[in-house]
């Protein structure tokens, strides 16, 4: 003790202070760190969708919600992939070089089997979703009209693996998300297959 004053007491409280400061500093800290979490529900809406496609039959489609907006997958017909090369010349991309898709998608049919089209059902446009229209030459779109996708909100149409025709308000391709075959009947949209 030296002038009155303790220093081991001083030396003790400073210390006791110094532990519970933290202590009540790491309390502070795990909600607020928390709270810059996403919630359950923001996950939910960026998780992968398991679809089930054992009962589609060709020339169905099925339509499930992945990130908030519609994901197509339709079994098409041989017919429609027959059809796919013939419409080239009245399409804007063909090829499909400016169009956004998984690598394994990046083929005459943009699908990872040809039979079954994976898209996202948002027109490239103005964000409406078309119609499925998989008759041939309907009275409305024309007798060259071959099946596909058409958008009543501005006209846009898309053959059977979402490529945009020349001449109408849509820039691109329908867009074809990230999905792979987890088996022979379902399908995961939202990974890729080389990440799953």
């Amino acid at each position: 003790m030296i002038n009155g004053v303790d220093n081991e007491k001083r030396r003790f409280l400073t210390k006791a202070a110094t532990v519970v400061g933290a202590v009540g500093a790491g309390f502070v800290a795990v909600p607020f760190i928390s709270s810059m979490q996403p919630s359950a529900k923001a996950e939910a809406m960026g998780a992968p969708v398991e679809v089930d496609i054992a009962g589609l039959e060709p020339g169905q489609r099925v339509v499930v919600l992945w990130r908030g907006k519609p994901v197509w997958v339709v079994r098409r017909t041989p017919e429609a992939l027959a059809n796919l090369p013939q419409l080239d010349p009245v399409l804007l991309d063909p090829k499909s070089e400016q169009s956004e898709q998984p690598a394994a998608a990046r083929n005459e049919s943009r699908a990872i089997r040809p039979e079954v089209f994976v898209a996202i059902g948002v027109c490239t446009h103005l964000g409406c979703s078309p119609t499925y229209r998989p008759d041939i030459a309907p009275a409305d779109l024309g007798s060259d009209w071959k099946g596909g996708f058409f958008c009543p909100c501005h006209g846009s149409k898309f053959d059977m693996a979402g490529r945009v025709y020349k001449g109408v308000p849509a820039p691109v391709n329908l867009e074809i998300p990230p999905y792979y075959f987890a088996s022979e009947t379902r399908i995961v949209v939202g990974l890729d297959g080389e990440k799953a």
